[in-house]
Order: structure tokens, then C-alpha cells, then sequence
């Protein structure tokens, strides 16, 4: 796969497609190429990139819209919203530092095409909830757009949400429209030290159900603690419960207060304010708090429960295959990392084991980091059976009917 195409433009996107059809080439598409890991291997004859197609083309602050083209950096985009005062409320991971690459290389589309939500998820929507509209170019080198700059009540399909998620293998995104939303004016993390899974099970349930009002809420055992960024987490010295308040000045000060007088019989707290709480939150919505890869960290999950079930299912995991479990959503996301097997038979039967599980309490499972060779031998996402499996043949079959965009990475023969 040396032979790369780098379009300069949609129409240059639309041709190079359409040769590829034509032609019966595959295509690995990437922007950047951050989360070339995330997926089954490619097994493509090219590689498209869309990095020249980047760059801010509207952004109306005051009508809380931004248009960028696909390869836009998120670090371009945030620094925008910044500087007006904005965010994006699904708080995009970054995911590059967790394949060890340098953080802020992702892009807009990317986070789209992979769907990829942080903290605030569970209390904001994921990213599809915030898509206005895009433009790509689909496997059959045609042109296409869906919804737009405002919101609207229409008859037909939203495109939109099915490129979501789709990681590439339908259309190769060329714009894409989202909302924005107002940075919070104050941010609190109020940081309760020492409780045990159990326990903070219930102090998160009861910070999501009570007056608190918060926007995230995560649980580090002491090795994820440790690895943290801010001594107030890393030398903590136990597992640490945290919950994030966002508002107004005055309203989040009174919250904070309240809520830490609630928690004061469970141990004792601190809190982050402002810069210090962000950065909290971005290493507990992308992962990098588990070990690296080659320290014991080669195969991380990201494995998505109803709330209720999280910590139950986190812990059953770890007691069946080792490794480490930390936990965001209010329980409900469990970033984990197996302890190493022995051999390719035990990889498969601890994957095996872990959906199991992940089942048993109600989830899905998806692998976001191992070896190449693991993730082609082990499913990368949650398998699908039936009608759901013929569903999405059919799908890709109409976007993509000779198989050229990033064949093989979701699903094998896809």
C-alpha cells in the first residue's frame, strides 16, 4: 500500500473514488491517520487522504454553528470555540495518545466518522446528536449532502447519522456542519478519595439522581489514579470518585459546597477548578490513564453498560481476566486492560469471555487498541447476527457496492 492519493479538493475526493471504482482499487481513507489503530487492519492497495481537505469554512457563534471541512484539526477548532467562549458539549476523546501518538492530532471528521464522545456524554448526547449536516463522497464516487446549517423538520433519512459511526466504510466525509454550545462560566471536579467500586457505584448514582446537577462523573482505582497529570489525583494514594460541576459562578460555588458537606462522611475531598478539571476529564474520557502499550497495556476495551451494571461488570471482568478496569459515565463506560496472555488461544477465549460478560450485563464491547494481529484474529466490534448483519450488507452494499472504502475494518468481507 505505498501509493498515496491526496485530493485537493471534494471534486479531487469524487474523482479519486470514482477511478477507484472503476477500477476495482481499494482504499484505505484516513485524515490524519491518529486512530489507524482503531479498527481491524485495512487490507487496501492505496491510501487516501482527505488532510487537504481542512480548514473553518463558517462559524456563526451566535447561532451556535460551525462548518469545517473533514480534516479540519480538532486543535484548529477548539481554539475557536475558545475564543469565543464555546465547546463542543459531546467533549470529543482524544484518542492519539492512547495509540502513542502526540495529543491534538485528531480531526473533526474523524471524531465523526468513529462517533467518538467523552465525559459529558451521558448528560449531552453523543456526537451524532450534535451533526447539523455533511457532504461525502460515497464508494460509488457520487457526491451527496444531508441536513445543514439549520435545523430542520424534513421527510427522509438523515445520511447524517449513519455516516456516524461508520469509520469510513460507506463515504469519505468531504464537510461536515455541528453545533456548539457555551463554555460553562465556572467548572468545579469535586474529588472523593478512597471509596471501593461498591461504594462508588452508589455515590455516583446518587450525584446523578440528587440536586448536584452534575455533567460527569468517573471512578480511577489506584493505579489509573496514579498515572494522572495532577498531583491532587496521582498522589492520592487509593481510587479516587469524581464529579464534575459546570454553571455559573455562584451556582456551581453553592453546589460545590453542598455536595462536598453530602460526601463528607465518605471520605475525604478536594477539588479542581477550571483548567486543572479539564484536564482531568480528558484523561478519564480517553483511556490513556491505563497502562501503555508494552507495560501490560497492549489490548485496551472500551466496553458500554447501562450505569446501573458498570461497576458489576467491570469487576467480574478484571477477577476473570486481570488487568485493570477504570470507569467514566457514571459507570457507565469501562475502559479496560486485560493482563497479558499467554498465546493467540487466550486472547480469543478472554475476548470470548469478556462479551460474555459484557452481554450478561446488557452491553457491547469494542476493542480500541491491540496488536495487528490480534485484531485480526479477535472482532474489533460488537459481532452482529441475523438480520442486523444482513442489514448492514445491504447498507454498505448500496453506498459501496465494490467494496472500496477502508474494506475490512469494521466487520470481515465488509
Amino acid at each position: 500500500m505505498d501509493r498515496l492519493i491526496e485530493p485537493a479538493d471534494e471534486d479531487g475526493l469524487r474523482t479519486a473514488i470514482a477511478d477507484a471504482a472503476a477500477d476495482k482499487r481499494t482504499l484505505a481513507v484516513s485524515g490524519q491517520g491518529t486512530k489507524a489503530g482503531l479498527g481491524r487492519p485495512v487490507e487496501a492497495q492505496a491510501r487516501l487522504s482527505v488532510a487537504r481537505l481542512s480548514g473553518i469554512v463558517h462559524y456563526a457563534p451566535d447561532e451556535l454553528v460551525m462548518e469545517a471541512g473533514a480534516a479540519t484539526p480538532m486543535a484548529e477548532i477548539e481554539a475557536a470555540l475558545d475564543e469565543c467562549g464555546q465547546q463542543l458539549a459531546f467533549e470529543p476523546p482524544d484518542l492519539g495518545p492512547l495509540y502513542g501518538q502526540p495529543p491534538g492530532g485528531g480531526t473533526i471528521g474523524g471524531v465523526i466518522a468513529c462517533n467518538l464522545s467523552g465525559s459529558r456524554r451521558p448528560f449531552a448526547g453523543a456526537a451524532r446528536d450534535h451533526v447539523l449536516g455533511i457532504r461525502a463522497v460515497s464508494g460509488r464516487g457520487e457526491v451527496f449532502a444531508s441536513g445543514g446549517r439549520v435545523v430542520k423538520n424534513v421527510t427522509g433519512y438523515d445520511m447524517s447519522k449513519l455516516l456516524t459511526g461508520s469509520y469510513g466504510t460507506l463515504a469519505v466525509l468531504s464537510l461536515v456542519t455541528f453545533k456548539v454550545a457555551p463554555r460553562p462560566e465556572a467548572t468545579r471536579t469535586v474529588l472523593l478519595f478512597g471509596e471501593t467500586p461498591v461504594d462508588a457505584a452508589a455515590t455516583m448514582e446518587g450525584a446523578v439522581d440528587g440536586p448536584s446537577d452534575i455533567s460527569a462523573a468517573a471512578y480511577l482505582p489506584q493505579k489509573a489514579a496514579a498515572r494522572s497529570g495532577l498531583d491532587d489525583v496521582a498522589r492520592a494514594g487509593g481510587p479516587v470518585t469524581a464529579l464534575r460541576l459546570e454553571g455559573s459562578r455562584e451556582g456551581v460555588a453553592e453546589r460545590t459546597v453542598a455536595l462536598r458537606a453530602a460526601l463528607a462522611t465518605s471520605g475525604e475531598t478536594e477539588e479542581l477548578h477550571g483548567r486543572r478539571s479539564r484536564v482531568f476529564w480528558a484523561e478519564s474520557g480517553s483511556g490513556v490513564l491505563l497502562p501503555k502499550a508494552g507495560e501490560g497495556g497492549d489490548m485496551v476495551w472500551r466496553l458500554s453498560l447501562p450505569p446501573a451494571q458498570g461497576i458489576a461488570g467491570g469487576g467480574m471482568i478484571q477477577q476473570a481476566l486481570g488487568g485493570e478496569v477504570s470507569f467514566d459515565w457514571a459507570g457507565g463506560l469501562v475502559w479496560c486492560a486485560p493482563a497479558p496472555a499467554e498465546n493467540p488461544e487466550a486472547v480469543e477465549g478472554g475476548a470470548e469471555e469478556l462479551r460474555r460478560i459484557v452481554i450478561e450485563h446488557g452491553g457491547h464491547a469494542t476493542l480500541v487498541r491491540a496488536p495487528e494481529a490480534v485484531r485480526r484474529r479477535v472482532p474489533v466490534f460488537q459481532p452482529e447476527g441475523g438480520a442486523l448483519a444482513a442489514l448492514t450488507r445491504r447498507v454498505k452494499e448500496n453506498f459501496d457496492p465494490r467494496g472500496v472504502l477502508n474494506p475490512g475494518r469494521m466487520f470481515e468481507g465488509l
